[in-house]
């Protein structure tokens, strides 16, 4: 026998070996225990092991996998495709500005570069700038995902999705187009309503996160890269995620695939019922890597209905800044485990500092839900409404307390929305302005105006942009929202606005909406 001959006939064994050990069926076969002992397979002892073995799998729960197909034939149809143009703010591209600019989240000339949280791309349905250097407005498309929540033509979509879009388009599945109108966006939770004008529309099935076990099965819908009404599935890695920033939402984290175009798309259970809205990927390479987030779906209709209802959402504010807690900081605030949120600082106008919680005060729970993370304080607090009671358990000198604070508006501070949209009914400028703070005014050199916080519709496509600060309206010097209205009830078609960006003055001519 030659060494190829024999080294076949001992594969040949090996595999019928596995095989018959796969299948548990050769004669005479020694069943290998943990101890390290053998046992014969057709003794007794065996054949009661077996029988046992067999029976504690007969009576186990089989787990079969949801059907796809079916939830894709269900909910397919209601499920959009959303393009977007307008204009976006680009630097200009130079040697002297590219190497210092700095970038979208994650782009290797980012300001975050070597920070880990830099590789989260969470506004991956649309373009993004790539510096803020010498600024300038070029034409921007976009695309997403929504899906219908009403046969009149009710869709929910990301807000970052219809951010800055002068024009939405909405395509079916059946290849028909409408316009779509912006009935409000929430930039907090990254929910925007939109409207088409159509009736007897397909619509999904809507369920609830509340108790979305993890590993469950889940689909996304959506047109990752412009394909549209693509499906992929995957299951649920984590709830109640908490990402880095201000955000109020607690997040489920999947492993779906889910790539640019996907944002506003449908995040499906097994039943087929939407329980999420797919939003943010986490990614060094700006596609899908296994980890994706969703906003839950009953965060998005709480959102919804207020939008509906008032055209704006109003988000709670505890008043006060909070850091994560280590085992060292847990050792020396005599914590059991390193849990909850360190409240760093307090805003001495703010909720907070009215219900007495002091610096070096730890958060442990609201309302009995507990804080794990100190990013889990915002999303609880952010699912509360501006004048709640909540209840807050602390830990404080090495003891537990109890606290009632009453939660007050974010947006209440400062921000107020200078268009003559309500009682007038004239034109709409596109600018939310705040009063300028007296070092604001120090620093920009100037004794009147007005800041700029968000700039949209007309004002954004004449180049005005956050931060600038608006100095007077056709001539008229202006402090105050209401002396905009007044320059705005005018009837003129367009206004001149004196802006103040980087220590010059322009004239900025805006034709009004």
């Amino acid at each position: 026998m030659t060494i190829r001959q024999h080294v076949r006939q001992r594969l040949a064994l090996v595999v019928i070996s596995s095989t018959a050990l796969g299948l548990g069926v050769a004669g005479g076969l020694r069943i290998a225990h943990a101890g390290g002992s053998t046992a014969d397979a057709t003794s007794p002892a065996a054949s009661s092991a077996q029988a046992a073995s067999l029976a504690n799998a007969a009576s186990a729960p089989l787990v079969s996998v949801p059907d796809f197909a079916r939830i894709a034939a269900q909910n397919g149809p209601a499920v959009v495709n959303v393009s977007v143009t307008g204009l976006t703010r680009t630097a200009d591209e130079s040697p002297d500005d590219s190497a210092d600019a700095p970038g979208f989240p994650g782009a290797p000339n980012g300001p975050d570069a070597n920070d880990p949280f830099s590789q989260f791309f969470r506004q991956f349905g649309m373009p993004q700038g790539p510096g803020q250097g010498n600024r300038r407005s070029m034409p921007m498309h976009g695309v997403g995902s929504g899906f219908i929540v009403s046969p009149d033509g009710l869709i929910l979509t990301n807000a970052h999705v219809v951010k800055g879009a002068s024009v939405v388009t909405v395509k079916l599945t059946d290849r028909r187009e409408y316009t779509a109108k912006v009935l409000g966006s929430d930039p907090k939770t990254d929910i925007a309503v939109i409207k088409i004008d159509a009736h007897d529309l397909p619509t999904v099935n809507l369920g609830t996160a509340r108790k979305l076990p993890v590993g469950s099965w889940v689909l996304a819908i959506g047109s990752p890269f412009g394909f549209e009404n693509s499906v992929t599935a995957g299951v649920v890695s984590a709830t109640g995620r908490s990402l880095p920033g201000d955000s109020s939402v607690p997040f489920i984290q999947t492993d779906a695939a889910v790539n640019p175009g996907n944002s506003g798309g449908p995040l499906l259970d097994a039943r087929g019922d939407v329980i999420g809205i797919n939003s943010q990927i986490y990614s060094s390479t700006g596609g899908y890597e296994g980890i994706s987030f969703a906003i839950p779906i009953d965060v998005a209709l709480r959102v919804k209905d207020e939008i509906v209802k008032t055209g704006h959402v109003q988000h709670a504010r505890l008043g006060v800044a909070v850091q994560e807690v280590n085992q060292t900081l847990a050792d020396s605030f005599k914590l059991d485990r390193p849990e909850g949120a360190l409240v760093s600082s307090v805003d001495p106008n703010g909720p907070a500092a009215r219900a007495g919680l002091k610096s070096g005060d730890v958060l442990l729970a609201v309302d009995g839900h507990a804080i794990s993370t100190s990013g889990d304080l915002p999303a609880l607090i952010g699912q509360d409404a501006p004048g709640q009671v909540v209840n807050l358990e602390l830990w404080r000198q090495g003891h537990r307390e109890d606290v009632k604070a009453t939660l007050a508006d974010a947006d209440a501070k400062s921000v107020q929305v200078a268009s003559a949209d309500g009682a007038s009914g004239k034109a709409r400028l596109g600018l939310a302005l705040r009063p300028l703070a007296p070092e604001e005014r120090q620093e920009a050199g100037v004794t009147n105006g007005l800041v700029v916080e968000q700039s949209e519709g007309p004002a954004a496509m004449a180049g005005i942009e956050p931060g600038d600060v608006l100095l007077a309206i056709d001539g008229t010097p202006v402090s105050t929202v209401d002396q905009v209205h007044a320059a705005l009830g005018s009837g003129h078609k367009s206004v001149a606005l004196l802006i103040a960006r980087n220590g010059a003055k322009i004239y900025v001519p805006v034709r009004l909406a």
